[in-house]
């Protein structure tokens, strides 16, 4: 078995990697009849000279390698034909800015393993960076509103930037005297959890959230889909039903909005659930929200200030509520000031990527590098095409594949 690390060919660039060079290193000393090497790049977090220190080969072309990993989409020109793949690829949702992608992979014979889908026996996903999401999308959040209020300044991240730093940083500054909701309970909340846990911020219940207005440092609640949503015919939530159902509930936001400074989306969203925030309540007088830092970043989803995605270049733009278009960020007091990056977890890819590898590592490389990947239900049940044909889970892309 032979496998390679890619180097990253989407834009905006993407500097993290599946493996560290002290994790590639382990693994090919633990599995020498095997070998895992590294395509030149000059994005990623880790240089080559680090991989060659850590005695691993670095080279140009990967054409003989058995398995190819990468994070986001490989760019199509540079798909080799009949080879495995194993990255996000943003397609079994039937995105349809990669439906060719997706015929690529089959006019080539590919076979394609998507991180997405990489989950346990309960379905629970065993490999993703969300936590990290979490992480990096609160420091943005208040980085973003200490540029908005002029109150402090932040350092912006670099491929350098670790989570200690991130951490110190915020701990260096004044907490503004502001309630911050964030929503969900999964993995981005409890990675923006952790952040302000380490900061001092203050965690309240819901209860005493919605009573006080009044905060005498940065305070924050979180809230789940059953204190987000009710019932249209007043009846009980269950997520069972909220999930089988969803079309049966209503958003129950407002009684948020009236209380909360910023909103840190952190919660998991499908199309058919109800909008938490439309354009008349953000128009609303009852809505105090002036910073939304939307992690999660479901473009024109949940919450509708969040007109598209941002960079890392340029995390930040307004939403004017009254006419629910996007301006300068912090133009002016009136608007909402949105943060949208969707690859949060890049502003620290270092830390990511290791994190990233210690958990694919056992689910993944390991079944690979034993020559047990064929027989792996976890690689088996998140590969959507293999040898270039959709297999029987995904067959449902069959249609979306063609076009129709």
């Amino acid at each position: 078995m032979k496998i390679g690390l890619l180097k990253e060919t989407k834009t905006p660039v993407d500097n993290r990697v599946a493996l560290s060079p002290e994790q590639v290193a382990k693994l090919n000393e633990r599995y020498a009849d095997s070998e895992i090497v590294v395509q030149s790049s000059d994005i990623r977090a880790f240089s080559d000279d680090e991989y060659r220190r850590a005695g691993i080969k670095v080279v140009d072309d990967v054409s003989d390698c058995d398995v190819l990993f990468g994070i986001k989409e490989a760019r199509i020109d540079t798909l080799l034909p009949g080879k495995h793949y194993v990255f996000f690829g943003h397609i079994a949702k039937m995105q349809a800015y990669n439906r060719p992608l997706l015929q690529a992979f089959m006019a080539k014979g590919i076979t394609f393993t998507d991180y997405e889908y990489l989950v346990d026996e309960k379905g629970i996903r065993v490999c993703a960076f969300g936590w990290w999401a979490g992480v990096v999308g609160v420091y943005y959040t208040l980085r973003g509103y200490g540029l908005r209020t002029g109150a402090f300044s932040l350092p912006k991240p670099d491929i350098t930037f670790t989570i200690d730093e991130l951490i110190q940083n915020l701990r260096n500054i004044e907490l503004p005297k502001v309630k911050m909701l964030v929503t969900g309970m999964g993995r981005v909340s409890k990675g923006a959890q952790h952040v302000l846990e380490q900061i001092g911020a203050k965690h309240v219940s819901q209860e005493e959230y919605l009573r006080h207005d009044v905060a005498e440092t940065l305070t924050y609640c979180v809230a789940d889909a059953d204190k987000l949503v009710r019932r249209t015919d007043g009846g009980s939530f269950t997520w069972n039903d909220f999930t089988d159902h969803p079309k049966s509930y209503a958003s129950d936001f407002m009684r948020w909005a009236k209380h909360t400074d910023i909103l840190l989306c952190a919660h998991f969203w499908a199309p058919d659930a109800p909008v938490y925030l439309s354009e008349e309540d953000l128009r609303s007088a009852d809505n105090r929200i002036r910073f939304i830092g939307d992690v999660t970043c479901d473009i024109m989803g949940s919450v509708k200030s969040t007109l598209r995605s941002s960079t890392h270049a340029e995390p930040y733009y307004d939403y004017n509520p009254l006419t629910g278009k996007e301006e300068p960020a912090f133009s002016s007091d009136t608007n909402i000031t949105v943060e949208a990056v969707d690859t949060c977890p890049n502003a620290l890819p270092s830390d990511a990527s290791r994190y990233f590898g210690d958990m694919l590592t056992p689910h993944v490389f390991e079944p690979l590098l034993t020559g047990k990947g064929e027989s792996s239900r976890v690689i088996n049940d998140a590969t959507i095409v293999k040898d270039g044909k959709l297999t029987p889970k995904f067959a449902y892309l069959t249609d979306f594949a063609a076009g129709k």
